[in-house]
């Protein structure tokens, strides 16, 4: 028994540790937008951290829109396509709140991401199938409480406050 209290003290002292935990944290972002300046308001996730299964890093982020804008928005379902934010525009957009997933949820995440960008013909509809729907689908997948008030589709940030006051145990404050 005294040699094994021995390694133990000598692991110790040449400052041996348990290694880190390892976790992947999703964001909640949005961006108020503009039309004068051509970005529209917008929300999306970002996933950082690292897998604890594999020790993968991930650094990603997705948000839904349409392919291109421009009036057919208004009539009905258009091209849709998945976006990646570059990391100098993360800067400038609101995070509202931010979550632990496990590896599983992260899977999840991801897989939903590809469903929604593979899904064939026109998916994006203004009013039933945008931004905020597919950030909700992701705030679901990791247990949080959402809904789709029909005056805040257009309105992604207050959307987000509004998820935020939905899920009091995420701490998170509303943004003005």
């Amino acid at each position: 028994m005294s040699r094994l209290v021995a390694i133990i003290l000598s692991l110790a002292a040449l400052g041996w540790s348990l290694p880190a935990a390892a976790a992947v944290t999703m964001s909640f972002h949005s961006f108020n937008g503009s039309v004068f300046f051509g970005r529209y308001p917008h929300t999306f996730v970002v996933l950082e951290g690292t897998l604890d299964g594999t020790g993968q890093k991930v650094k990603e982020n997705y948000g839904f829109t349409a392919k291109t804008v421009s009036t057919a928005i208004l009539s009905g379902p258009v091209e849709h396509e998945i976006v990646v934010e570059p990391d100098k525009y993360l800067t400038s957009t609101n995070r509202h709140f931010s979550v632990t997933l496990t590896d599983a949820q992260y899977r999840q995440v991801v897989a939903e991401m590809k469903a929604w960008r593979d899904a064939p013909g026109k998916y994006y509809s203004l009013d039933n199938r945008n931004c905020i729907h597919f950030v909700g689908k992701m705030a679901q997948i990791v247990g949080l409480k959402v809904d789709f008030p029909k005056k805040m589709l257009r309105k992604p940030k207050n959307w987000l406050n509004h998820i935020t006051a939905l899920n009091p145990r995420l701490g998170a404050k509303q943004i003005n």
